[in-house]
């Protein structure tokens, strides 16, 4: 990464990237952090619509989680499966709602 340039992309969004039996990302480093800064910003937006879902509707979690990743691939950002499970997890995260081993509740996952 270059000296002047502070931004941090979490390992675990680099994967997403990066096929099996290699070692560098598909994506110039670039592209990569505009990648990251735009999934990074959708899951931080998304915070208040969770919350809502959440009290609204009376729904889970879960539920509120599922709703919104099967609303994704309608935002016409051009967002891969990848991404959709990284926001997915990365608004969790940020809620709290992942469960005591680190994952997201009710099995909401990447084939969810």
């Amino acid at each position: 990464m270059d000296d002047g340039n502070q931004r941090q992309v979490p390992e675990a969004f680099i994967r997403l990237y990066v096929p099996p039996g290699r070692i560098k990302p598909t994506l110039p480093w670039a592209e990569l952090l505009e990648r990251h800064e735009l999934c990074e910003d959708l899951a931080q937006m998304l915070g208040e619509t969770a919350r809502a879902q959440l009290h609204e509707l009376g729904i889970t979690e879960a539920d509120v989680l599922q709703r919104i990743r099967a609303g994704l691939p309608a935002t016409d950002l051009g967002l891969t499966e990848g991404e959709i499970g990284w926001v997915t997890g990365r608004l969790a995260e940020t809620l709290g709602w992942l469960d005591e081993s680190g994952q997201l509740p009710g099995g909401v996952g990447p084939d969810a």
